[in-house]
């Protein structure tokens, strides 16, 4: 990480974070005071996103169906297909809290940074202990992508938006497949909301 000045906190980002078993001793090794950030959704959104996601890029890959269940008629789900066990966050957190207390650690909402961005980012602001600055005079809705964009101040250009590789429109998967992983879920998202005491409402 680069050297910083006690007036300023240095970010870094990586979506593999969270879900990589090495990831938090190193970053624990590195300095124990860092604060973690968590972008979390409803995994079941989650999940077909990701196959939406890989299937523009390999448009012969098995269906969604194919790959999330081990065994569908009885409902038993493939815990070993990433776009599956990413969305499995109580288990993750548990490898997180073995290096970091839940204090030095935040849960953003996914949804709710869509439909208000600037209440999410004010408590990311919050947390950080930094002033609010980034407030609703920064954001706008991009109705055709389906998501806020950022506005930049008067000097630059065009504001910011999502990259052409988000607001894909999801593959349609059948209704009770949705409910199938629903249920497979339902304990793991009580456990996490449980944990980090928040309720993302994601039923």
């Amino acid at each position: 990480m680069p050297r910083t000045l006690d007036s300023q906190i240095t970010m870094e980002k990586t979506p593999s974070y969270f879900v990589t078993r090495e990831a938090p001793r190193r970053i624990s090794s590195m300095s124990r005071d860092t604060k973690v950030i968590v972008v979390v959704r409803n995994p079941v959104t989650r999940a077909i996103s990701d196959y939406t996601q890989t299937l523009s890029k390999k448009p012969d890959i098995p269906t969604f169906e194919e790959l999330a269940f081990k065994n569908r008629s009885i409902g038993q789900v493939d815990m070993s297909w990433n776009a599956i066990r990413i969305g499995i966050y109580a288990l993750h957190l548990e490898s997180w809290l073995q290096y970091f207390p839940l204090a030095q650690m935040h849960f953003v909402s996914g949804e709710r940074l869509i439909t208000d961005p600037a209440g999410e980012l004010g408590r990311v602001q919050d947390f950080l202990g930094l002033k609010r600055i980034v407030t609703d005079k920064h954001f706008y809705f991009n109705k055709t992508k389906g998501f806020p964009c950022l506005k930049k101040p008067e000097s630059s250009s065009s504001p910011r938006c999502l990259g052409k590789s988000k607001g894909r429109t999801h593959v349609q998967i059948d209704r009770d497949v949705i409910e199938q992983l629903r249920d497979f879920y339902r304990p793991f998202n009580i456990r996490f909301y449980e944990t980090v005491g928040q309720d993302f409402r994601w039923d």
